[in-house]
């Protein structure tokens, strides 16, 4: 048996409440791993006819063509940034209204400026964006699923390392080079998405001094640094997700004269009368409450509220039970 009571408005308290959690894999086969799923992948900047047969494959499943890749990441990511100018820093395009000089989030290319696109800007402070627009060119992909960053990546968290170096996320959406404190490419916290577009300068410009000969890294081009960074086996990654649960309050209310007799069968004297024995019907008998039911409109129960032991109802004053749900 049950008894109702109908909720307030101020009975209801939901708060949010944000939850981290570190992340760390080594090893090619970690990222890769079945309850993982990190991708890594190849975009490459041609211009030759796509055949479905021939074109360059990449991913974890190799099921994702290279050059839809590079414009993926191109249109979503960069669109904005790709004039030649102020190392490809958010173009300068004409007016869309008469007077008004616009910045950014413009569709670079043809002379009409009608559409607008959104890059994804992780920061409001203005910094440059590289994109590689070298016929073959190559970009790397750093693809984290969802279930693993939740939300977001936490900024500052993110680092991505492999033969030739070590990037991590300067807090702004920019991936540094850590050796060489040079900017390689960029992140997107609530995307997931890791992009590297360009190589550390230690490595591809003369550094005969300093290379280190017994691994080849003199002279080496952003191709293969980057292709390096995808495709070798010798990966970690780490990083912090953030998700944000609600956490909601049931403040249940029982009032001094509310309650008051008890619901359980026990209490009956089993007859067919059902008469309540006598010592439920004096002065001094006192309800306890050993379970809470959230009911919807329909009276059909949605959960269910267990206290660690029974508890008196106070014929004096009120008494309130706090039920916290999270999801």
């Amino acid at each position: 048996m049950s008894a109702y009571k109908q909720f307030l408005a101020s009975d209801i308290v939901v708060t949010p409440l944000e939850l981290n959690k570190s992340f760390s894999f080594q090893g090619a086969a970690a990222l890769t791993g079945s309850n993982v799923g990190i991708d890594r992948l190849l975009g490459l900047n041609t211009s030759s006819l796509f055949n479905p047969l021939s074109d360059p494959i990449t991913g974890q499943n190799g099921d994702q063509y290279q050059r839809l890749v590079y414009s993926s990441i191109e249109q979503l990511y960069y669109s904005n940034y790709l004039n030649s100018s102020s190392y490809n820093s958010p173009v300068v395009t004409a007016s869309i209204f008469p007077g008004e000089n616009t910045a950014g989030d413009v569709l670079v290319g043809s002379t009409s400026s009608a559409g607008r696109y959104w890059n994804y800007p992780q920061t409001d402070l203005t910094f440059a964006r590289y994109f590689p627009t070298a016929s073959l060119a190559y970009i790397g992909v750093m693809s984290i699923p969802v279930g693993l960053f939740g939300n977001y990546i936490q900024p500052g968290s993110f680092t991505w390392s492999a033969d030739f170096g070590t990037v991590y996320d300067d807090t702004q959406g920019n991936l540094i080079f850590s050796s060489s404190q040079t900017l390689c490419g960029n992140i997107f916290y609530g995307h997931g998405l890791a992009v590297i577009t360009t190589s550390d300068p230690q490595y591809s410009s003369s550094v005969y001094g300093t290379a280190v000969y017994g691994t080849s890294t003199y002279g080496l081009s952003d191709n293969t640094i980057i292709n390096n960074f995808v495709t070798s086996s010798n990966v970690t990654c780490s990083f912090s997700s953030s998700l944000t649960i609600y956490e909601t309050q049931f403040k249940c209310t029982v009032r001094e004269n509310e309650f008051n007799f008890s619901q359980n069968p026990s209490i009956l004297s089993g007859s067919s009368t059902e008469i309540p024995y006598d010592f439920t019907t004096g002065s001094y008998f006192q309800p306890y409450v050993t379970t809470v039911g959230l009911y919807n409109e329909q009276q059909q129960l949605l959960a269910v509220g267990k206290l660690s032991q029974p508890l008196p109802l106070s014929p004096t004053t009120d008494t309130t039970i706090l039920i916290n749900i999270d999801r």
